[in-house]
């Protein structure tokens, strides 16, 4: 398989704390800062890129959680892949 391929990555961030919104808010600041193409949707972040660049957003955003005051996070990662690569506009072209 190419190791190049574009395949799609949804990240959730939980943090375990009373306001939970603005560590939210600097874990999709952290994926904005990545540069990978991303959807923010009401429940999940949608990545799009490399496997590498979109597991490297993922952690930046998980990890962007503790910096912003949290002392516990759940992150949940789900990936779409196939062997021709997949993207955010051929899953979403049916619906838009």
């Amino acid at each position: 398989m190419d190791a190049n391929r574009t395949v799609t990555v949804s990240v959730q961030v939980v943090p375990l704390c009373d306001e939970p919104y603005p560590v939210i808010d600097q874990a999709i600041a952290a994926i904005k800062a990545s540069g990978i193409r991303h959807e923010v949707c009401p429940m999940e972040t949608v990545l799009e890129g490399t496997l590498d660049a979109c597991l490297a957003a993922a952690r930046a955003a998980h990890e962007a959680c503790f910096a912003a005051g949290a002392r516990r996070t759940v992150t949940y990662i789900k990936i779409s892949d196939s062997v021709n690569g997949t993207t955010i506009d051929e899953k979403m072209a049916k619906y838009r």
